[in-house]
């Protein structure tokens, strides 16, 4: 701009000097030709001159109008340079007071942004391009928050409209959005107000807590029923409860306040405000006791106020009862004390400073004092040195320390007891018992008399258990209460009665209790008891009792004087396990003999017989050699052979346990294939798992090779284990049958997953004719466990059972490898049976 200016003043500059020399070459002209040359030559060089000095002049004069003016606009725009720096810092320091970014966009359309970008960059402020990510609102925003600020600032810039956003940024912070139009120019601040919000959320929350403790304070004022007030630094009321406003009957709270309506009367009050003075003093602080109307009754309060900033608060408690009962207590402790006087045991009674108020005349007459010394309210310590002046009391090494210990029931929480013996032979029962308003109350009991027929009583006791206690045979004597008096040391030992039971002379009822543990059978005890306790005829009564260890015992009562009753014990174990054992060894050896004759008899010939026609007719009937069937007779027929099939399975196993037990089913052993045995009992119920949709898993070595045993009861074996885990799985489960060998033994293993055995059903499994379906379709008479273990045990394994309830069923036989045969004891055989076989437990389907 400065050029531009110079150059229009030199131009200016220069026309002015044509229009100089113009002017003087006009003169030129006009001078006359006369004058000659040389003159015209000298005026022209004049003008020049003067025109040149003219011009200078000018240009000199322009240059300093011009220097002045522009001095002066410089020292203007620094001083506006300086204002508008001064500005810019209160403008960033007012930016900066809070965590926000101001975004405002050039003519060019451009974002200039400004502040803390760090709220939108989580600190990054040295990030490149960190300004420009401020505006990619979709990297640290909420999604929604993100959409909804990018189209509130597109409408902004389109058409100018203004708006305010609450925001959230991805990592839980609060951002206020607002945008404007500000001198045509679209801004855009993002300011951070989590802690604000915090502030003021911490802030709403305490004055609803304060303002629920208040109104849950006078909701609880208005719940009791006592009387409060609160007054103002005037002394008027200020508040006061519905208890206040029941009390002076008014018709409400602000009827109460705006008559202000007085529950105490002016004496009352001014008695309250000296009572105040003196806890102002330093006086301990208490109630002021007044009387006053309530409700239209006279009463007696107990009032406390208590000075507050802003004023009093008081309550008043109604005592009128307690003063009542109080002057009632007083009446009830005169009568009491007279009637104590009557009592024959001596009674004392000591404050708190353990002076003597209270005594009874056999206390007076106990210790023979002079009613004078009592009437003077000696303290508990002087009435023990005057006793001992007196040698009414036992002599102490230390009387002093037997001294300190008795007044240290003064300071004890419960009434304590001791025995004094006095000089004189008595013996007092000493009761110290502290009193509830403190002090104690002394009972002092002579008990010599009772002490000595104790002893008597305890030496004849000793005298009786001692020689019970010789005896061998156990005896007790129960007296008339049905109460233990005496039991000898055989009776104790022999049903485990400890001695602290015996020595609190248990009731019978709780003795039969204790011996029914031992010895179960209920009638016995009934009779034992009616002979202690009953009350019809007492007569001498002899039961038989047997101990669940097989003790038999012979039990005799016998009654006794003034009520009591004698048992006596004998011990006949040997006579009658001789007695039983015979008898039931030869029951057992007949019934056997008869059930099995019958049983094989009726099942030989009476069911087999007619089965096996049968199942041959209906074979005739199937193969259509006598005509043809129709569908529905096939099916028929083809229902009564697989019936009649079932029949003669279980007619066979029973026939087969028949055979076991007479002894004379024998073994025919021979080398059985392990693997091709498995297959044969497989095929037996392909048809069976295919209908069941079973899935069966055969897990059995090539290399298992053979052993030595009855390959037809080893089919028989499996067999019935699989019909049993088929019979308990589920449609769709698993049943596992697996093969191995050891050196010793060959192991045989059925697992199903099917619902399980309950440790009770366990217990029984292996018993012959029991059946436990569980709820599946299974059906038998409950013989196949029970051959598989007598066949198993006639190969000379065992057969281990793992079960558990919901989970399945493992029957694991073990068979041993190499067994020499022997013969199968029969009934009547001396030699011992063999062991029944563990059984461990495993899971069942």
């Amino acid at each position: 701009m400065r050029v531009g200016r110079a150059a229009r003043l030199r131009v200016g500059v220069g026309i002015l000097a044509l229009f100089a020399a113009g002017a003087a070459l006009a003169e030129m002209q006009e001078i006359p030709p006369a004058h000659g040359a040389r003159e015209m030559h000298g005026v022209a060089g004049l003008a020049v001159f003067g025109g040149l000095v003219a011009f200078a002049v000018i240009v000199a004069l322009l240059y300093l109008y011009e220097r002045a003016r522009w001095t002066r606009r410089e020292q203007d725009l620094v001083a506006a340079l300086n204002l508008l720096r001064g500005a810019h810092d209160r403008a960033e320091m007012l930016l900066n007071t809070d965590r926000q970014v101001v975004i405002t966009w050039d003519e060019q359309g451009e974002p200039v942004i400004e502040g803390d970008v760090g709220i939108a960059l989580n600190g990054d402020r040295a990030a490149t391009g960190s300004a420009r990510r401020v505006l990619a609102f979709g990297t640290w925003l909420l999604p929604g928050d993100a959409q909804a600020v990018e189209a509130a600032l597109e409408t902004m810039l389109a058409r100018g409209v203004g708006f305010s956003l609450d925001l959230r940024s991805q990592t839980g912070r609060s951002i206020d959005a607002q945008g404007r139009t500000v001198a045509g120019r679209a801004l855009l601040r993002l300011r951070e107000t989590s802690a604000e919000r915090r502030e003021i959320a911490d802030l709403r929350i305490t004055l609803d807590e304060t303002r629920r403790g208040l109104s849950a304070l006078a909701s609880l004022l208005d719940a009791i029923p006592q009387p409060v007030w609160r007054r103002n630094r005037d002394g008027g009321l200020a508040w006061v409860n519905a208890a206040y406003v029941a009390a002076v009957e008014a018709g409400s709270r602000e009827a109460v306040i705006d008559a202000a309506v007085e529950l105490l009367d002016r004496p009352a009050r001014e008695t309250i405000a000296r009572e105040e003075t003196d806890t102002a003093a330093g006086s301990a602080r208490r109630g002021v006791r007044v009387s006053a109307v309530v409700a239209g009754t006279r009463r007696v309060l107990d009032v406390y106020e208590a000075a507050l900033d802003g004023g009093k608060v008081g309550i008043a408690m109604d005592v009128s009862e307690l003063e009542s009962v109080r002057a009632d207590l007083q009446q009830q402790m005169n009568a009491n004390a007279r009637t104590l006087d009557q009592l024959p045991t001596a009674v004392a009674m000591f404050d708190v400073g353990q002076r003597l108020i209270f005594h009874n005349a056999a206390y007076r007459a106990l210790w023979d004092l002079d009613q004078a010394f009592l009437d003077s309210r000696p303290s508990d310590g002087e009435i023990l040195d005057h006793l001992r002046s007196q040698r009414k009391l036992e002599e102490h090494a230390d009387f002093r320390t037997w001294k300190h210990g008795v007044l240290a029931a003064y300071r004890a929480a419960e009434a304590n007891q001791a025995w004094w013996y006095l000089p004189d032979g008595r013996t007092l029962r000493v009761v110290a018992d502290p009193n509830p308003q403190g002090g104690l109350t002394y009972l002092f009991e002579d008990v010599s008399d009772r002490l000595n027929a104790e002893s008597r009583y305890n030496a004849l006791r000793r005298l009786q258990a001692e020689t019970l206690d010789t005896l061998a045979e156990p005896v007790a004597v129960f007296g008339a209460d049905g109460r233990l008096q005496l039991a000898n040391r055989a009776f104790t030992t022999i049903w485990r009665l400890d001695n602290e039971m015996v020595d609190a002379r248990p009731h019978v009822d709780s003795v039969i209790a204790r011996c029914k543990a031992l010895a179960p059978a209920e009638t016995p005890w009934l009779d034992i008891r009616d002979a202690v306790v009953g009350l019809e005829a007492r007569a001498a009564l002899a039961r038989r009792i047997e101990m669940v260890d097989g003790t038999a015992l012979d039990c005799a009562t016998q009654p006794l004087p003034e009520g009591a009753t004698l048992l006596t014990l004998i011990d006949v174990t040997a006579s009658v396990n001789v007695e039983r054992m015979l008898t039931e060894r030869n029951e057992a050896l007949e019934k056997a003999a008869e059930l099995r004759d019958t049983f094989v008899h009726h099942v030989s010939y009476e069911l087999r017989s007619p089965l096996t026609n049968i199942i041959g007719f209906t074979q005739l009937l199937g193969d259509e050699t006598v005509g043809a069937l129709n569908t529905r007779q096939r099916e028929y027929a083809d229902h009564i052979m697989r019936s009649s099939g079932s029949l003669l399975v279980m007619i066979n196993d029973i026939l087969d346990l028949a055979s076991i037990d007479a002894g004379s089913l024998e073994l025919q052993r021979e080398d059985v294939d392990v693997r091709a045995t498995v297959e044969a009992a497989v095929r037996g119920l392909e048809d069976r798992l295919a209908e069941a949709r079973i899935v069966l898993s055969v897990d059995v070595p090539d290399d298992i090779g053979s052993v030595r045993a009855d390959g037809k009861r080893i089919r028989q074996i499996l067999f019935n284990l699989l019909s049993n885990a088929v019979g308990f799985s589920d449609p769709g489960q698993t049943v596992e049958i697996t093969a191995s060998r050891t050196a010793r033994d060959l192991i045989l293993s059925v697992r199903d997953y099917g619902c399980g055995m309950s440790p009770e059903v366990k217990e029984q499994v292996f018993n012959r004719f029991e059946s436990h379906t569980r709820g599946t379709r299974h059906r038998g008479v409950g013989l196949g466990l029970s051959i598989v273990r007598s066949f198993v045990e006639l190969h000379g394994g065992r057969v281990e059972l793992d079960t558990e309830q919901g989970v399945g069923t493992c029957v694991t036989c073990v068979l041993p490898l190499n067994q020499p045969e022997q013969p199968r004891p029969t009934p009547g055989d001396d030699s011992k049976p063999l062991p029944r076989p563990h059984l461990s437990r495993v899971s069942i389907a």
